[in-house]
């Protein structure tokens, strides 16, 4: 803790931010216990993955931002609205950009849909890690902004923001490696492709450090936005794939909505 305290605030935000990093690609990491999967298990992978998305798109995102917005004397129901219909907007634009520039691709390459399916995925988690970085550096700017450096309460309870979105991003990592390797991407390639969903939080970390007054009056915006492109990936692209591997046995990709949908929900409630 006293080296922690005897750190510049953007050092402060940046080893926490390494950590949450950490975490995503240890959530990723779960790729390599898979071999086969049985459809029905597959179902429910894909169903976690969107019960994990769908969670967070409000615990992780806007129930935060509407706290946010409402103490930034901001009109929260307003601000959330704006955020989150940009939000799923610009996924629309960029899965029916994605179509087109995948449909130029080589034949010797994964298929288009496949292909577009992975970059929507890797794109949204992407999309929500930033805003997530971005508050964790607030919380460690904020610290010094305030002339605190030296109150470690104020560090604790920094690093326990930290801590618990480093928690939520286990699952996250999993629900982007597992789906993409199901795709036939090699288990490394699924890995890398999770864990580099991740590695944003770092740099958004140390520029909400830098720049935390600024930066906390655009973060509700930030925030609703990064769960308007989780909803749309959720509904356009998971939950149809969970249903179409058991068309017989939706109830499989039920249950691993639900089951993603719960473990989400528990971490962000526990954990404030």
């Amino acid at each position: 803790m006293t080296f922690l305290l005897s750190l510049p605030s953007w050092q402060q935000a940046l080893l926490a931010t390494l950590f949450t990093w950490g975490v995503t690609a240890l959530g990723s990491a779960l790729v390599f216990g898979f071999k086969t999967i049985r459809s029905h298990a597959l179902a429910m992978m894909y169903g976690f993955a969107a019960g994990v998305m769908i969670a967070a798109s409000f615990w992780s995102l806007l129930d935060p931002a509407i706290s946010l917005a409402a103490k930034l004397d901001k009109t929260p129901w307003l601000v959330v609205a704006i955020g989150f219909g940009l939000g799923g907007l610009f996924l629309y634009a960029a899965d029916k950009l994605i179509a087109v520039l995948v449909l130029n691709r080589s034949q010797d390459q994964q298929p288009p849909r496949q292909v577009k399916q992975a970059i929507l995925l890797v794109f949204s988690i992407t999309l929500h890690n930033i805003p997530e970085g971005l508050a964790v550096g607030v919380a460690f700017g904020a610290i010094g902004a305030a002339g605190n450096t030296e109150h470690a309460a104020m560090v604790l309870a920094a690093m326990t923001v930290a801590i618990g979105i480093g928690l939520q991003n286990f699952p996250e990592g999993a629900a982007v490696s597992i789906p993409l390797r199901q795709n036939g991407m090699s288990r490394l390639r699924a890995f890398m492709y999770g864990q580099a969903s991740g590695i944003v939080e770092p740099f958004a970390g140390v520029l909400g450090a830098l720049l935390v007054s600024s930066v906390n009056t655009i973060l509700p915006y930030a925030l609703s936005f990064a769960a308007g492109a989780m909803i749309y990936v959720a509904c356009k692209e998971l939950i149809p794939e969970a249903h179409a591997r058991t068309r017989a046995e939706s109830h499989w990709a039920i249950f691993g909505i639900m089951s993603g949908f719960m473990l989400m929900m528990v971490l962000d409630v526990a954990l404030g």
